[in-house]
């Protein structure tokens, strides 16, 4: 069953109606995770050591510049915690929007090599119907779905498969991870191919890769192209980002672009000497706007498109 988007956003402290949403969208970030491999502790956000952080950087930039939303992408295998969660979008003042399904394969828990697609996808159908064990609180999004390579793995194939199914039966949109920006297309093929829509599916961190021809084939298909990793110079320079979402928008595909900083680890946390939350506002955007870019664009941009991907549904201009 083709199951239609929510008409509301779900979110960890109740439902929210998205034209209630006035101000920018984050729409793929991490307020708490453990993706500690190397026993670092780097790759991490723990809520009792890095919450205040997290808390006071997200009330600053709703006081600063209206942040009114967070999708917060942190799934299963990752250190999730939606009581958490709540906790922090509480003492925020921000809405936050919780995640379910598997990230690329790495990170994946056992069940995903004993259960095939259909036992896999009742796992998520049931996370979304009835909440994340006993807390009730429901994810509004799935994601981020993750593969690495070209062509997914196979144990990635499942995963991403199992997913576009849960997404078909409860309407949910479905983000995923495409590391360093490869693999969109065929993650893409795989999502159609069990019957979700492209308008449904966000393809992830395509700001890290550096070929405007492949954004715009898949925002010609009608999926959602994430510039998510704004910020981490590292990977990639703003430049470049700014150089890449300059050519979408110039090939009219605006209104498939979301924008978001994907911040991952402690160490990105202004706190700690890093970039932020907040740079996309304090340092993208403005370099955006110098570039030409008007008040409408940036609305479309950062609030309504995050919007219409979580609900399907054409917010006002504001």
């Amino acid at each position: 069953m083709n199951h239609p988007p929510p008409r509301t956003l779900r979110t960890v402290t109740g439902s929210l109606d998205p034209e209630a949403v006035r101000g920018p969208v984050l729409p793929h970030e991490h307020l708490v995770l453990d993706l500690d491999r190397a026993g670092d502790g780097a790759a991490v956000l723990a809520p009792e050591r890095h919450g205040a952080a997290v808390t006071g950087e997200l009330d600053e930039l709703r006081r600063r510049f209206g942040l009114s939303l967070v999708v917060e992408l942190t799934c299963r295998g990752m250190g999730r915690d939606v009581t958490a969660l709540a906790r922090l979008s509480r003492e925020a003042g921000v809405p936050v929007v919780a995640a379910t399904g598997w990230y690329y394969e790495p990170f994946h828990t056992p069940e995903v090599d004993t259960a095939d697609v259909e036992q896999l996808t009742a796992v998520l159908v049931r996370e979304i119907e009835d909440g994340v064990g006993a807390t009730g609180i429901r994810p509004g999004v799935l994601g981020e779905i993750g593969s690495h390579g070209d062509v997914p793995t196979p144990s990635e194939t499942k995963v991403l498969r199992a997913a576009g199914r849960a997404a078909l039966a409860t309407g949910l949109p479905l983000a995923t991870h495409a590391q360093l920006g490869r693999g969109g297309t065929a993650q893409l093929e795989l999502l159609t191919g069990e019957g979700l829509s492209a308008g449904r599916i966000c393809i992830g961190h395509q700001d890290l890769l550096d070929d405007p021809g492949v954004h715009r084939e898949l925002a010609a298909r009608g999926a959602y192209v994430a510039f998510d990793t704004v910020g981490k110079e590292s990977y990639q320079s703003d430049r470049t980002r700014l150089r890449l979402l300059t050519a979408l928008v110039e090939a009219g595909h605006a209104d498939r672009a979301l924008l978001s900083c994907d911040i991952s680890r402690h160490g990105y946390l202004r706190a700690e000497g890093g970039q932020g939350y907040g740079h996309l506002f304090e340092e993208f955007l403005p370099r955006l706007r110098a570039a030409g870019a008007d008040d409408d664009l940036v609305d479309l941009l950062t609030r309504r498109n995050p919007l219409r991907f979580l609900t399907g549904a054409n917010v006002e201009e504001n």
